[in-house]
Order: C-alpha cells, then structure tokens, then sequence
C-alpha cells in the first residue's frame, strides 16, 4: 500500500468518505455492540487521534497498543491473546474478531449466528469467501456449517474473510506479548471439529495496492449510490 501507508496507518485509508475501519465500528455498534478492542502497531498514535474513545458511535473504544508495548504488531493470533483481558470475563461467550483493513459494504454482525456460537461450544465461527485471485489455492471447505481443512491435494474452496466470532480457548497457549498468526489455530480448530463457518453474503475487499483502493472506493460508490469521494 505504499506510498498511502508511509504516513497513514491501512485501517485509516478513506472508504466511502470514513476510514475503512470506521465501517466497521458503525456496522458493531448498530448490532449492539458496547465495547470495542483495536489493536495498533503501524503510526498506532494515528488511531486514537482519529478515532477517539467510540462516543460518535456509541462504543467505548480501548486500544491495545502493540507497538508501544511490544515493539510491532503481534499478528492476529497475538493481538487476540494479548487482549484479551482488555475484554474481560464476557469475552468466554464469544466475541467479534474483524480485521480493520477489509472492506465488505453492507456488513452487519449476525447476531443469529452470534446467539447460537455462545450456547455452543466451538472456538471460533468463521465467515468464508470464495477464493480471490491472489489466493487460489484457498485455505478450506465447507460442510453445511462445519468448516474443514482438506489434506494437500484436496479441493479448498473457501478463504478465510477476516471475520469471525472467537472464543479465549481458539488461542490458548498464546503468550500475552507473543506474536502469533491466527491461521494454524483455525486450522488446528477445525481438524478438531471446534470450527464452524459460514458464507460471507455481499462484496468483500481486501485492499492491496493503491489502484485496488481506488477500486474499492469506486465499487462502494457505486454500492451506496453516491458520487465517488
């Protein structure tokens, strides 16, 4: 994303006339959706000077700041652990996991799905898209609900889209501080039959270069009926 991301943080870039992750905020908040966890690392002052304490949504924001505790970004898997009790005692129901620099208009929490994962007994639910071009090769299958990791050779066409509601116990055995990617841990999940999943309805983006975010900001104008910003 560079030259855009050598003096703002990916999550901060303008979508729809917001930073892309202010989409995001907007969409939890309208589910109900109190509290919020934003891990930083990149420019990471940049967050809460653009994105305050959550008030203009109706959120309380808390950042988890990577960067200055720990010297970068600890991956997914990481952040997740090292958050954790930012979310307290709640956090063992289930909570929203959304990468801040995806793009997916019109998305909203499905609160359905939410309601079953808490009364269930899964590490984590995941949403799924149909492979893109930049990874073919996909990452799993899907069986009604239940999410599978197929052995090399085997069809896997679905691609994690950054989307998830997680449970503490997807990442036990994560050090708080220690930087960890999530993917083995879902795939780990899921060959234990502790990965449900479903299909991400609606466009979903994950923004690369400077013309896909040009893309991107075309496409959501077009979604929303507007003139491109």
């Amino acid at each position: 994303m560079r030259p855009l991301t050598d003096h703002t943080p990916k999550p901060l870039l303008p979508v729809g006339g917001q930073p892309m992750i202010a989409w995001h905020l907007q969409a939890l908040a309208a589910a109900g959706v109190q509290q919020v966890v934003i891990n930083t690392a990149w420019l990471e002052d940049q967050f809460p000077a653009a994105l305050g304490d959550g008030s203009r949504w109706g959120l309380r924001i808390v950042y988890s700041m990577e960067g200055r505790a720990h010297g970068g970004a600890l991956e997914t898997a990481g952040g997740i652990a090292t958050a954790l009790p930012l979310l307290g005692e709640a956090a063992e129901r289930g909570f929203w996991v959304v990468s801040g620099d995806i793009v997916a208009p019109g998305w909203a929490p499905d609160l359905a799905a939410a309601q079953r994962f808490a009364q269930g007994g899964d590490d984590a639910h995941i949403w799924l898209v149909p492979n893109p071009a930049f990874h073919q090769a996909g990452d799993f299958a899907l069986q009604g609900d239940r999410v599978q990791r197929p052995p090399a050779g085997q069809p896997r066409p679905w691609t994690y889209a950054n989307i998830a509601l997680v449970r503490p116990a997807l990442v036990a055995g994560v050090a708080p501080g220690q930087r960890q990617a999530l993917g083995p841990h879902l795939f780990a999940s899921a060959d234990a039959g502790r990965l449900g999943g479903q299909r991400l309805q609606g466009p979903w983006y994950n923004v690369g270069t400077p013309d896909q975010l040009a893309q991107v900001n075309q496409a959501w104008a077009a979604h929303a009926g507007q003139p491109t910003p």
